[in-house]
């Protein structure tokens, strides 16, 4: 089998699988890249979307904003010729040596340093957090205060230690989101939601 028939015939399975989901179709969309990404049917039931945060993103992607992801796999999982393509720049600040500088001269991780180098970039584009729940703290933290402006933030870090609390307090923002409740997520699911984003600015444009 090709890849492309590989493709159609696990979101045929998926489709049968989830059955009666109830998502509308661009949410669906991004749900059945995550499950297609993952084999897990949880994301049936624990994603949540912002009303804005689909027509958001896909639009940021379209006028060519930036996307900056937490970690160097979620930025090597997302389609970087469209981003191009659009005009925008797939970016990671994590291994930047001044981003490291800040976090030692700080305290602070390195995810959060980087969130902080990342303002400017991040300005009406969209901010990916995979593993981190502490760069979306920060990240949440300098939305709060007007000092970041993403168009869409994906809050997905995955782990035991606050990637469950960090999301729980990103669904209660009103800033356009897409997230998940629990512990569940990591890069390889954000970056999934990204390329699904793609793939509908890719049919709007």
């Amino acid at each position: 089998m090709t890849p492309a028939e590989i493709e159609a015939l696990s979101f045929s399975i998926i489709e049968q699988e989830a059955g009666n989901h109830g998502f509308p179709h661009d949410q669906w969309t991004i749900v059945r890249r995550m499950i297609h990404t993952s084999a897990d049917f949880d994301y049936l039931t624990n994603v949540r979307f912002h009303a804005d945060a689909v027509k958001a993103g896909a639009q940021a992607i379209m006028k060519g904003r930036n996307v900056v992801t937490d970690t160097n796999m979620a930025r090597a999982g997302i389609r970087k010729s469209a981003i191009l393509r659009f005009g925008g720049s797939l970016e990671c600040l994590i291994d930047d040596p001044t981003v490291a500088h800040a976090a030692r001269d700080s305290g602070c991780t390195r995810a959060m340093a980087a969130v902080d180098a990342a303002i400017p970039m991040m300005r009406d584009g969209l901010y990916v957090v995979g593993n981190a729940p502490t760069a979306l703290l920060r990240l949440m933290e300098l939305i709060r205060s007007g000092k970041a402006s993403p168009a869409l933030v994906i809050g997905l870090p995955v782990g035991f230690v606050n990637a469950a609390e960090s999301k729980a307090l990103l669904v209660e923002m009103d800033t356009p989101f897409i997230s998940n409740v629990g512990r569940k997520g990591g890069s390889n699911i954000a970056a999934s939601v990204v390329n699904a984003l793609i793939l509908l600015a890719l049919a709007k444009s």
